[in-house]
C-alpha cells in the first residue's frame, strides 16, 4: 500500500467522496446515492475506506448477516490516482480479515468479465471462477464473472506465511 496511506471505517460524512469515486468507477451502473447511504448504515455491512492525505482515494464492502456461512463482497473501487499502488489488494484482504473474524467459511463476490485485472487480483487472493452471470451488468449487458473463496483455508495460508516469515527473520 502507498505510504502514509491508511484504511479506516467508512462513515456517512463520506458519502460524497465515496459516490465521486463510483461514479468515475462505474459510468453506466453505478449504485445510488440512497442505495450506498443504506449499506454505509445497514446493521450488515462493513464498509471501509482508504484515505491518502487526508483525502478518501477508495472504498469496499462487505456483506455477512451474523452467524451466516457466506458473506458478500459487495465492492472495491479506487480512484484512478490511487490505482496499481497496491491499495486495491490492501482493501480486499481488509474485507476477507473481516470475514475471517466474523466466521465466515465462503466468501463470494461478482466481477465484470471486460475487468481483467481485476479478475487478476481476487485470483492472486485465492478466488475461483464458479460460474457466469449473462448479462449481469446493465445497461451494457455485461456478463458477471461469480467467483468464491474458502476464508478459512485464506486464512490458513496467510498464518503460516507469516510463521514462515517470522522464522526467515
Amino acid at each position: 500500500m502507498t505510504p502514509g496511506a491508511r484504511i479506516r471505517p467508512a462513515v456517512p460524512a463520506d458519502l460524497d467522496a465515496i459516490m465521486s469515486i463510483e461514479r468515475a468507477s462505474f459510468p453506466t451502473d453505478a449504485w445510488s446515492e440512497a442505495m450506498m447511504a443504506d449499506e454505509l448504515t445497514g446493521p450488515y455491512g462493513f464498509y471501509v475506506v482508504v484515505e491518502q492525505a487526508e483525502r478518501v482515494v477508495g472504498y469496499a464492502g462487505l456483506r455477512a448477516l451474523p452467524h451466516a456461512a457466506d458473506g458478500d463482497i459487495q465492492t472495491i473501487a479506487l480512484d484512478a490516482s490511487a490505482r496499481g499502488r497496491g491499495q486495491g489488494r490492501a482493501l480486499l484482504r481488509h474485507l476477507i480479515e473481516e470475514a475471517a473474524r466474523r466466521r465466515v467459511r465462503e466468501l463470494f463476490l461478482e466481477v465484470r468479465a471486460d475487468n481483467p485485472v481485476a479478475q487478476g487480483l481476487y485470483a492472486s487472493e485465492g478466488f475461483s471462477e464458479i460460474g457466469v452471470r449473462p448479462r449481469y451488468y446493465q445497461p451494457d449487458g455485461v456478463d458477471a464473472i461469480i467467483m468464491r473463496l474458502d476464508v478459512r483455508a485464506w486464512d490458513a495460508a496467510r498464518t503460516a506465511d507469516a510463521r514462515e516469515a517470522g522464522a526467515c527473520t
